[in-house]
């Protein structure tokens, strides 16, 4: 049986991610001519270019492209094999990257981070916020947080807790358009879109089990749930937001609850990672501990 060239694999992950020769043999700590020895020897065992070169740029071919998720997955199952073994003798060590919601992540999982590297003061967290949609293979994120309802994917999800939402306006708004009384009435006013999510519906149910779905049709669409609050102190619309966003603007009074005697289908929190289930002890223990943090969390809302 003929194996791999897992070296080659390796190195070929790493000109992908780096889109550079150079930067691969640097980040490697090998010469540039055994990263393009490594690259020309793969290309010869698979029989197709993995680049396009030129004397500017190198960018992945059409083939190159399919097969760098593979060389990723290659490359980060060896890692985590190594890390696992060194991990098994001594206390968790190294860096975990993790992305997360903007506004979730700061209120919820960076203090959530901040407790777990007391415990753990030999990892180090490269935490990204962002309310885009990440491509957690290609970013090379161990671990991503998401609050959404998720396609079917490669991709490893645990879904932790319900998130609960709630479609608000300003009083301003109400005193001026007046409370829509069914969720059709909705069709009718300024509804603001979450742009991740485009032609998602909101399904709607009341007490006595009708069922509603509405698209939000308005002039503001965003990707980011904080940047609907402006707008929505303005009167300029209505929006559905999560209960961590909107919680304490209707305490305050600047937002007013809508269409109370319905209940909105949840979202759900997830935590998702890349599709190998060989994962560094570190990672793991980080898993365990934001699944078992937001749990509670979540449980304590209900």
């Amino acid at each position: 049986m003929r194996l791999p060239d897992f070296e080659a694999w390796a190195i070929f992950a790493t000109v992908a991610e780096q889109r550079s020769f150079s930067g691969a043999a640097e980040a490697l700590g090998v010469s540039k001519a055994t990263v393009s020895k490594a690259i020309t020897r793969l290309e010869a065992s698979l029989g197709t270019s993995l680049f396009h070169r030129t004397s500017r740029r190198l960018t992945l071919t059409e083939s190159g492209q399919t097969l760098s998720e593979h060389a990723q997955r290659i490359l980060a199952e060896g890692q985590a094999a190594e890390e696992t073994a060194h991990d098994a003798a001594s206390a968790p060590a190294g860096l975990i990257r993790v992305a997360a919601p903007m506004t979730f992540g700061l209120s919820h999982v960076a203090p959530a981070i901040a407790d777990f590297m007391a415990a753990h003061p030999a990892v180090q967290i490269d935490l990204r916020l962002s309310d885009a949609r990440v491509d957690i293979v290609a970013s090379g994120i161990d671990v991503a947080l998401r609050i959404a309802d998720l396609p079917d994917s490669s991709l490893r999800a645990r879904r932790l807790a319900p998130i609960e939402s709630r479609v608000v306006a300003s009083p301003g708004y109400v005193a001026e358009h007046g409370n829509p009384r069914h969720p059709a009435d909705l069709a009718e006013r300024d509804v603001f879109a979450y742009a991740n999510v485009p032609n998602s519906a909101w399904l709607f149910r009341n007490g006595a089990g009708e069922e509603v779905a509405v698209r939000p049709n308005g002039r503001f669409t965003t990707d980011s749930g904080d940047a609907m609050l402006p707008l929505l102190r303005a009167g300029l619309g209505i929006a559905r937001l999560p209960d961590f966003i909107v919680d304490a603007e209707i305490k305050a009074g600047r937002l007013a609850v809508l269409l109370a005697d319905w209940t909105i289908q949840p979202t759900a929190l997830h935590l998702v990672t890349p599709p190998s289930a060989l994962r560094p002890v570190r990672v793991e223990l980080l898993i365990e501990f934001l699944a078992e943090r937001f749990r509670q969390l979540c449980a304590g809302r209900a």
